[in-house]
Order: structure tokens, then C-alpha cells, then sequence
């Protein structure tokens, strides 16, 4: 009986220590900048946000202020505001899969302040139910740093999800904006972000 007792303390003993081990190689893996458990990446909504080259085969609009905004081999660049870079999906008039922009700064709206005006914006456009969904502020671009927002909204047509980013680049500050809606943003989001991804102003 008291043989046992020592082996179930050694198993125990040997067990928590283990455990520590796994958790101090953990830690300087992180720190190292090594990847994360999944969970952990989950945890972080804009994890995903880190400068990448533009993807083979994919095509690139650039804005009057020098701004490039990529978008899939499949899309198409469509008519907005003057000055500004927007493409969507090719499809049947009046759908809507998808849509990526690209607006030079115009308005009151800056890195510090970004959360709170693209919300407002987006509800002064006419949206209803604006939901902030996650901030991040200090994000990295090629060649720049940003603030951006993923928050979502409704329309007459449906409702919607964005990432709306500002960014001050070395040639501009420019608004990129990658949107879908809701019931498709599984599909679209990867696609979404890389173009974000790649952004550069």
C-alpha cells in the first residue's frame, strides 16, 4: 500500500512537472515570435492583418493620390466616386457578393479617432443597427500604420460585415474598406483580408 502511494506521488510529481516544462517552452516560443495555439489566434480578431504580397494572377487598381488596392482575378473594377479604387465580383446587376475600396482621406477622420467616426459614418450613409464588432489601432502596412474596424450594419437589402481601415502610408492616408454580406462572409472573408493584406498607400 505505501509502495503504491509513492509511485501515484512520482507519477504525480513527474506529471506537474511536465506540464511546467510545455508551459515555459511555450512562453519563449511566443516571445521568440513563433506562432501561437489556434486558440490563441482566434482570440485576436485582426490576427490575421499582416503585409503580404499581392497574390499571383490578382489584378491592381491604383488611386489618383497613388494607392494600390488588389483584388481576385474574378472581380472587376466598378464605377465610384471619382479619385477612388473599387471592385466587386463579376455578376447579375443589382447583387452584391462582395466589395473592395479605396478612398483618399477626405473628411475629419483619423488613426485616433477611427473607431468612433467610421461607425458614425456608416449610420449617417443611411445603415441602420451599426454594430462595432472589434477595434485594433498601431496595425501594420507596407510601408504604414493604421487603425481598423470590423463592424456591421443593415440595408434595405440585406445586412452586411466590413473591415474598414485608415492608413498612413508613405505616400497618403487612405481608407480601404472590404465588405460582403453576412450570410456569405465565411465564403468571402479569406479573399477580404488578403486584399486588405495587401494594401498599400
Amino acid at each position: 500500500m505505501q509502495a503504491t502511494s509513492k509511485r501515484a506521488r512520482v507519477l504525480r510529481r513527474a506529471t506537474l512537472l511536465a506540464a511546467a516544462l510545455l508551459a515555459i517552452v511555450a512562453a519563449v516560443v511566443v516571445a521568440a515570435g513563433g506562432h501561437r495555439p489556434p486558440a490563441a489566434r482566434a482570440a485576436q480578431p485582426f490576427g490575421w492583418l499582416r503585409p503580404a504580397p499581392v497574390p499571383p494572377g490578382w489584378h491592381v487598381g491604383v488611386t489618383r493620390s497613388g494607392a494600390r488596392l488588389a483584388y481576385p482575378p474574378s472581380w472587376r473594377q466598378i464605377e465610384t466616386d471619382r479619385g477612388t479604387v473599387s471592385a466587386a465580383p463579376a455578376g447579375p446587376g443589382g447583387s452584391f457578393a462582395g466589395y473592395l475600396n479605396a478612398t483618399p482621406l477626405g473628411g475629419e477622420e483619423t488613426l485616433a479617432n477611427w473607431s468612433r467616426f467610421r461607425v458614425a459614418h456608416v449610420a449617417e450613409e443611411g445603415a441602420r443597427r451599426v454594430r462595432l464588432e472589434a477595434t485594433a489601432s498601431g496595425v501594420r502596412f507596407h510601408a504604414g500604420h493604421g487603425s481598423c474596424v470590423i463592424d456591421s450594419y443593415s440595408t434595405a437589402r440585406a445586412r452586411f460585415r466590413e473591415i474598414a481601415c485608415i492608413v498612413a502610408g508613405a505616400r497618403a492616408t487612405t481608407v480601404v474598406v472590404a465588405a460582403a454580406p453576412t450570410r456569405i462572409w465565411a465564403q468571402q472573408s479569406a479573399l477580404l483580408e488578403r486584399a486588405v493584406a495587401g494594401f498599400t498607400t
